[in-house]
């Protein structure tokens, strides 16, 4: 039960993060800034993807699940009290991809709270302004290299389950079950990641191009980032 375990510690983890965010009201509106720029600078960054017929799908699974400001509570919840369910269930692939997700999930929370503490620290007036000195505050970019590759490896390993026929069918069986259960969330968002990387993989060399489009301009926006704080060191 060690990946299960695992899972529920990083989710407990972010649960602790929103309980301190909650509790101080200038934080917690600093927090939703900063995910705000964060999904607005996603939506500019892949206007292409978002426009494709290809690549829509996955690109909107990306903005939506990993870098929107929406309250991802519900699902965590939904996550943590299956965790262990997961771990019984389904296949080795499954268990890691859930597990790597959560840890995601908790570094990806970590690093936002750092930035809206750092937000709050900061007189300038353009978000835009305020997120590039509130990043080079941070600073962290070993955790920030991290996450890019471990997006990067989610979106590889879904696209291989995917290929999985019975994984899907599995899946559509539990709906109803999910939904009488009160998982509806974490449901909906199993189906979507599994639908739009499955569409993907119809169309030959899709999936390595749109994984390959996320490297070159995350990594470019890495080293735009972290330029002046090197230039500076």
């Amino acid at each position: 039960m060690e990946a299960s375990r695992c899972i529920r510690e990083s989710l407990n983890s972010v649960a602790a993060l929103r309980a301190e965010a909650a509790g101080s009201p200038p934080l917690a509106s600093a927090l939703h800034d900063v995910k705000k720029t964060q999904a607005r600078r996603f939506t500019q960054t892949y206007a292409d993807l978002l426009a494709s017929p290809t690549y829509v799908g996955c690109a909107t699974f990306f903005l939506e699940e990993l870098y929107s400001e929406r309250d991802y509570s519900a699902r965590d919840a939904q996550f943590a009290k299956v965790a262990s369910v997961i771990e019984l269930s389904f296949p080795a692939p499954v268990i890691t991809l859930a597990l790597t997700l959560a840890q995601l999930h908790e570094v990806t929370e970590q690093l936002d709270m750092a930035m809206a503490r750092a937000w709050l620290q900061t007189s300038a007036a353009a978000p835009g302004q305020r997120y590039a000195t509130s990043w080079a505050t941070v600073g962290q970019p070993d955790q920030r290299q991290w996450q890019l590759e471990t997006v990067l490896g989610i979106g590889s390993e879904l696209s291989r389950v995917t290929r999985k026929k019975g994984l899907r069918l599995m899946l559509k069986v539990m709906r109803r079950p999910a939904e009488l259960a009160g998982l509806g969330a974490l449901q909906q968002f199993l189906e979507s990641g599994f639908d739009h990387f499955s569409t993907l993989t119809h169309t030959p060399g899709a999936t390595e191009s749109f994984l390959a489009t996320i490297q070159e301009r995350e990594s470019e926006w890495l080293r735009s980032m972290f330029a002046p704080v090197s230039a500076g060191g």
